[in-house]
């Protein structure tokens, strides 16, 4: 074969690699314009995510799990997600954004959890598949950094739950590891080599996702995703472990049942304790947004419910109140700014109430009038693309800087799944469907 044509057969693998996630090339038999077809047919767009965050003290994974200096040595982990989307191929991503070394992954599987259930110890009987790491069982992530799987074949169907199970011989050598806390999903480990038992449910157990953060699915040319950044709101406080009843996973529920909508994928990028300014529990969102939401397989639209904490933390002053509720205000122009730089519009959402919750609100009502002003500017201000009124929706009529007590989870700032499920209603559907692309010209 000629240079020249060598040449040819290279770059048409490599635009079908990078175009599909996996080669189809010429040279075996491939051809050029099944690549193309298959990249009409389809696109890889995140079916999962989970805000990658420094693990606390208190959410480090028990004993004999965190020893001095090292954590999951000749561990297994088994750890179960729900799905947004569904698709014929998957991958994964495995964060090591906080760690304080690098993480020896030494091999992985996924299947189907045992009667489909989140938070199950146990797989599928003939479910289970080995995932690759450029063509081998393991894979070693720098620090700072992720690693993505080999495309592999493996249906997925929509509203669905995936065990991801994950064998570390080395363990990681920090005690500084990445995690998300909040998953509301039990999670199981074991010492020794695991990976391919068939039930692991009289392992110890944690509410945590450990070093997952995302799962991509090869899907039709017209699935996309939402993506939801916000605090404990969202990250599901006051659901039912298990339950998958978030606000987020409920409007899913609810995307999926309508024709119209039932290729949108909703991602939660959201922890405990998350502050849009300054680091809290995670990164600021400022800080997170191109991780969180831009770098993201298949975004087309942000939902942005977050600054409680902000104004929560702040001092009970009207001083500093003014300016948190300026700040947070000109930090939502920023977010705003950035998700058009990239063709994709922005729901604000309006902050709910605190009123009688003992850590936020004041006796003298300085952050309740900064939520006030955030929520009027909000609502008035004609930046973001949709308003979603989450205040209005769940505040009670008589006393509206309470949250009705039928959907209070008892701190008069978080919701049970009642109340998650009003907020999940607040979102009208519409604004998830087929749209011509909007026009982010200078304001």
């Amino acid at each position: 074969m000629g240079r020249t044509s060598a040449l040819v057969v290279s770059l048409a693998a490599a635009a079908a690699l990078t175009a599909t996630g996996f080669a189809t090339s010429p040279a075996a038999g491939g051809d050029p314009a099944t690549a193309t077809a298959r990249v009409a047919a389809g696109h890889w767009v995140n079916t999962w995510t989970s805000m990658p965050q420094l693990t606390e003290p208190g959410n480090m994974p028990p004993a004999p799990f965190t020893e001095p200096d090292k954590v999951f040595a000749d561990s297994t982990v088994r750890q179960t997600v729900h799905v947004s989307v569904g698709g014929t191929r998957l991958r994964l991503r495995f964060s090591n954004a906080f760690g304080g070394a690098v993480l020896p992954v030494t091999a992985v599987s996924v299947a189907l959890p045992a009667d489909g259930r989140a938070g199950s110890g146990a797989v599928r009987a003939g479910s289970a598949r080995r995932v690759t790491f450029d063509g081998r069982a393991s894979t070693v992530v720098p620090v700072g950094a992720q690693a993505v799987s080999d495309p592999l074949d493996f249906r997925l169907r929509p509203g669905s739950n995936l065990t991801v199970t994950l064998y570390l011989a080395d363990g990681q050598a920090s005690d500084d590891i990445t995690s998300h806390p909040g998953s509301r999903t039990t999670s199981y480990m074991v010492r020794g080599n695991h990976l391919d038992d068939a039930d692991l449910s009289g392992a110890a157990t944690a509410q945590h996702w450990y070093f997952l953060s995302g799962v991509e699915v090869f899907s039709k040319s017209g699935t996309a995703a939402a993506v939801v950044v916000g605090d404990s709101l969202t990250d599901g406080r006051g659901s039912t472990t298990d339950g998958n009843d978030r606000w987020p996973d409920q409007l899913l529920t609810r995307l999926r049942s309508h024709p119209g909508t039932s290729g949108v994928a909703v991602l939660n990028q959201a922890a405990g304790g998350n502050r849009v300014l300054n680091d809290g529990l995670g990164p600021n969102v400022l800080a997170r947004l191109d991780r969180d939401v831009l770098a993201q397989s298949g975004v087309k639209w942000l939902i942005l419910f977050e600054g409680i904490n902000d104004i929560g933390t702040a001092d009970p002053t009207e001083a500093a109140q003014r300016k948190t509720a300026a700040d947070l205000i000109a930090a939502y122009d920023q977010i705003i700014v950035r998700a058009h730089a990239q063709g994709i519009p922005v729901y604000g959402a309006t902050l709910t109430p605190i009123g009688g919750n003992t850590d936020y609100d004041d006796p003298n009502g300085c952050r309740e009038a900064a939520r006030q002003t955030v929520n009027r500017w909000i609502r008035t201000g004609g930046r973001f693309d949709a308003v979603l009124d989450f205040d209005r929706a769940v505040r009670d009529p008589r006393q509206p800087r309470k949250l009705q007590g039928k959907l209070d989870v008892g701190d008069h700032l978080h919701l049970n799944p009642a109340g998650y499920r009003v907020l999940a209603d607040a979102v009208p559907a519409r604004l998830f469907q087929k749209q011509p692309a909007p026009d982010f010209g200078p304001r």
